[in-house]
């Protein structure tokens, strides 16, 4: 296998990671960060979709202004839809498009698909939104103590302090609530794999699993003693297993590929 190609992130804030050579890319997977992260936060998963014959863009968090969530959503939707078609090589767009949003990433994105006035809300096939915030933002306090809220991974915690971009304290940033309540009203039609941390300090357990049981299509998993950084936390294989097989199943009409016949754990 080829090792894959990845390109940092550049001055219109993106990174890219591409399925190995030789290989037939199975699909596209656009990543939204969350508060304060960049795109170099989401490398390690980027590189293990790519490994999986995915074709991953991770692009800048989304730029919510209050005041204007419908101005800022349809710029969100615009920006999406650029970055889902930079990816096209000589054969267009791989389908299926999905996206992965974490944190107000993931609200932005859900508040986003709940808009059908808006033309980039018909996208994607299926979204996975990870570590969808409360109302609870983090306590003010040091470097130390917004990682811990964030993840026990020490790989992340290192990535997270080595970036330059990454813009510390940002957690502590309350949600809009106009964000929350579009994106914890929104009737999403399409797939949708939710992802919350068992041990997440800024999730709203009930309203993630009332959004869940909403939907006509949606899978909300509970990782184990994960943080809010949900996709990069110490459970980090698992979730991006999680999130395959999700794309996989996706791609099998929403079958499961592996059924469990009998199982002593």
């Amino acid at each position: 296998m080829t090792e894959n190609t990845e390109q940092p992130g550049d001055s219109a804030g993106h990174a890219d990671h591409h399925a190995p050579d030789g290989v037939r890319t199975r699909g596209t997977v656009v990543v939204v960060p969350g508060r304060g992260e960049s795109p170099a936060t989401y490398a390690r998963l980027g590189r293990r979709l790519a490994a999986d014959a995915y074709r991953v863009r991770v692009v800048g968090a989304p730029d919510i202004d209050p005041d204007d969530l419908s101005g800022s959503l349809a710029r969100f939707g615009a920006r999406l839809a650029d970055a889902v078609a930079a990816t096209a090589s000589g054969d267009g767009v791989v389908q299926p498009v999905v996206l992965v949003a974490a944190d107000t990433g993931a609200a932005a994105v859900a508040a986003l698909l709940g808009r059908t006035d808006l033309a980039a809300a018909r996208l994607p096939r299926a979204v996975v939104l990870a570590g969808l915030p409360g109302r609870t933002a983090a306590s003010g306090g040091d470097w130390e103590d917004e990682l811990d809220v964030r993840t026990s991974c020490p790989v992340h915690r290192d990535t997270l302090t080595h970036d330059p971009l990454v813009r510390r304290g940002r957690l502590a940033d309350p949600v809009p609530q106009a964000l929350l309540t579009a994106a914890y009203g929104a009737g999403i039609a399409l797939p949708a794999l939710l992802l919350i941390g068992g041990a997440d300090p800024l999730a709203d357990r009930d309203a993630v699993a009332h959004l869940a049981k909403s939907l006509p299509r949606a899978r909300l998993a509970v990782v184990r003693g994960a943080h809010h950084d949900v996709l990069n936390d110490v459970q980090h294989r698992s979730v991006a297993a999680e999130t395959v097989t999700f794309l996989e199943t996706l791609r099998n009409d929403l079958v499961p590929v592996v059924a469990v016949e009998s199982s002593a754990w």
